[in-house]
């Protein structure tokens, strides 16, 4: 709510908020990453279980945010499932919002962190891979 009353959220948006898809951890996971919003406080945790072809297999997140927030991560963990790695770097905090049917102006920096969260939990499962494969050459 805000001074002039509920913000205009779609119907996707409330149902991704109050019937929340793939919360919680994916167990032995490196494609983990946790970003934040410093201004509003708002958090997103995303693990990630990816196939050794590069498919995304599994998405979960858990977020402390505002309805937004948690509508965003919902959907970030459905659009990313079935994608290789490439195409889920690439998803867009647009294309999030576009597929929750837009958010208010004043929430779109809720879509934002679902980006920065993919992006961070694929650099980092890159990373954990990277090592693994020199631990294993030597």
């Amino acid at each position: 709510m805000n001074a002039m009353g509920p913000l205009p959220y779609s119907a996707t948006v409330l149902d991704h908020f109050e019937n929340p898809r793939n919360v919680g951890d994916v167990a032995g996971t490196a494609a983990v990453a946790t970003v934040e919003n410093v201004d509003c406080g708002d958090r997103v945790r995303l693990s990630l279980r990816v196939a050794d072809s590069g498919i995304i297999l599994e998405a979960r997140f858990r977020t402390f945010g505002c309805v937004a927030a948690i509508a965003a991560s919902s959907m970030t963990t459905e659009m990313v499932r079935g994608m290789d790695l490439e195409s889920a770097a690439a998803l867009t905090d647009r294309q999030v919002a576009a597929a929750l049917g837009g958010l208010p102006e004043s929430k779109v920096h809720c879509s934002v962190l679902a980006e920065r969260v993919i992006r961070k939990a694929i650099e980092n499962y890159r990373s954990a891979a990277g090592k693994a494969g020199q631990e294993a050459k030597q």
